[in-house]
């Protein structure tokens, strides 16, 4: 087995070589650096990760944008990113959150909203999706069952600031006709998500990254039980280590 190369984090000179790469007329339709951030992390997470060549694709707006002079460059630019911000999630350290201030503005707690649906949206892009699984054993009842319904409520607890932050927990809530904070309490609340985005995205990379197995995404590979010892090798249980909740 070939060894892993080196890390070439990017600098500023690359973070704003790249931004003025995705803001290329040229490019059809390419994410903003922040949702690019948001994007990655979460496609790197989930039962299995999109390829490569699929989110850069995405990411740059079409398959087409990849034989161009522009999409090369960017695409090289997005590799170094990539492995860079994987390397900070597997080593559970919480990414500085890339966030663009709108309307010539300093940025605002609003600002937030394109980085977490960037990260959605690549929730949804996932070739296996997040919950169906965990659902169907949470369903058959018994032990795993209650396993898979502990992981399912840990997953929600940390996708819970993207969707306050995007408006879609307060949309889920009025359409069951529950109440919804409002004024100094919400801001409160707003605030919270906005601390504990960083922390959560990490959370659910690590749990992922347990599910899978180190340096294997087959979908065919025991599952994970809370009890179990964790598959990074700490010596202690799943649930004291890479599913242990903050």
């Amino acid at each position: 087995m070939s060894a892993t190369p080196p890390l070439n984090p990017l600098g500023d000179a690359d973070f704003d070589r790249l931004e003025a790469l995705l803001e290329d007329p040229s490019l059809p339709e390419p994410m903003s650096l922040d949702e690019v951030q948001g994007y990655l992390c979460a496609v790197l997470s989930g039962p299995e990760q999109l390829p490569e060549a699929q989110r850069l694709a995405e990411i740059l707006g079409s398959d087409d944008a990849l034989d161009t002079d522009v999409g090369r460059e960017a695409a090289e630019l997005l590799r170094r990113y990539t492995a860079q911000l994987e390397a900070g999630l597997a080593a559970g350290e919480a990414p500085t959150l890339l966030l663009y201030a709108r309307d010539g503005e300093e940025a605002a707690p609003n600002d937030f909203a394109p980085w977490c649906e960037a990260y959605l949206f690549g929730v949804d892009a996932s070739p296996e999706d997040w919950f169906e699984a965990l659902e169907a054993e949470a369903d058959a009842g018994g032990a795993e069952g209650e396993e898979a319904s502990d992981e399912l409520d840990y997953l929600d607890e940390r996708l819970f600031p993207m969707m306050l932050l995007t408006g879609e927990a307060e949309t889920a809530a009025r359409e069951h006709g529950e109440e919804w904070p409002q004024g100094e309490e919400l801001e409160s609340i707003e605030r919270e998500c906005e601390e504990r985005l960083p922390y959560a995205v990490v959370d659910i990379y690590r749990f992922w990254l347990a599910k899978r197995g180190i340096a294997t995404v087959r979908r065919d590979d025991p599952k994970v039980g809370r009890n179990d010892p964790c598959p990074c090798g700490s010596g202690k249980k799943f649930k004291q280590c890479c599913g242990a909740a903050e």
